[in-house]
């Protein structure tokens, strides 16, 4: 069964990693997409590709959701390239890890601007057609980092609860319209970056979970889709913990 059917979606930063498992399970629910990327061109070329092939409408946009002009930029185009927007993932974001006594301000207002201001920007240039239209769902990635904290990760964790705080405002503001905010919580998730990592140190995160495994882009977008869906219509202001019991 395809829940989103007709529906347009847009996602940020979804070249990689969870954007683009979140990117191809909407499109698998009958979900046009349009994403966006900042990086490498190729990989998102590739993923349009991937999109289409679903037999739905794709389009990659090079943009910086953290920039507010080229957020409404961004929007417009959209508009006018899929006609409406039902559907907002603000999944773009960085990190800039050190402990708090050696990091700089330049990295603290770099994680603070991509990760929050991005949220920010896209959703203020959302709202307009969401309100014309009188429905919407905008879900925001946030982290578990962003409720419990994190060790080497205070830029990150101030602005993915930063996020949190921002959704539950925005789902008061905007629930007598029919629009929709919540969050997704995801915890260790094995992607291209994990990958990298030392595989002590991974098996050793995996036993610390309850399920006793790191979950997968997949386990994150299907909570979006989800989210996106007429199955939550009475859901928001939410913030769902994808992490396998590592917070309770």
């Amino acid at each position: 069964m395809k829940l989103l059917e007709n529906q347009t979606a847009i996602v940020t930063g979804a070249s990689r990693g969870i954007g683009t498992g979140i990117a191809l399970l909407l499109a698998e629910h009958g979900a046009n997409v349009a994403f966006t990327y900042l990086s490498s061109e190729v990989k998102a070329k590739e993923l349009e590709a991937q999109l289409q092939s679903k037999g739905v409408k794709a389009k990659a946009y090079h943009s910086d959701a953290s920039d507010y002009k080229a957020s409404e930029q961004l929007v417009n185009d959209v508009l006018a390239e899929f006609g409406k927007i039902d559907i907002l993932v603000n999944n773009a974001g960085i990190t800039k890890d050190g402990l708090l006594m050696r990091m700089s301000e330049e990295q603290f207002d770099m994680v603070i601007k991509a990760n929050l201001k991005s949220v920010f920007n896209m959703t203020k240039a959302i709202q307009r057609p969401m309100l014309k239209e009188r429905k919407g769902s905008i879900i925001n990635i946030t982290s578990v980092v962003g409720i419990r904290g994190n060790g080497g990760q205070s830029n990150y964790a101030a602005s993915k609860a930063g996020i949190i705080g921002f959704t539950k405002s925005v789902a008061l503001e905007l629930g007598s319209r029919n629009i929709r905010c919540n969050a997704v919580a995801p915890g260790f998730i094995e992607t291209e970056m994990t990958a990298a990592l030392d595989e002590k140190v991974v098996a050793g995160w995996r036993e610390g979970i309850p399920l006793k495994r790191g979950g997968t882009a997949e386990d994150v977008a299907n909570t979006v889709v989800f989210l996106a869906s007429g199955m939550s219509s009475y859901i928001t202001g939410q913030v769902i913990q994808v992490c396998g019991g590592m917070l309770t």
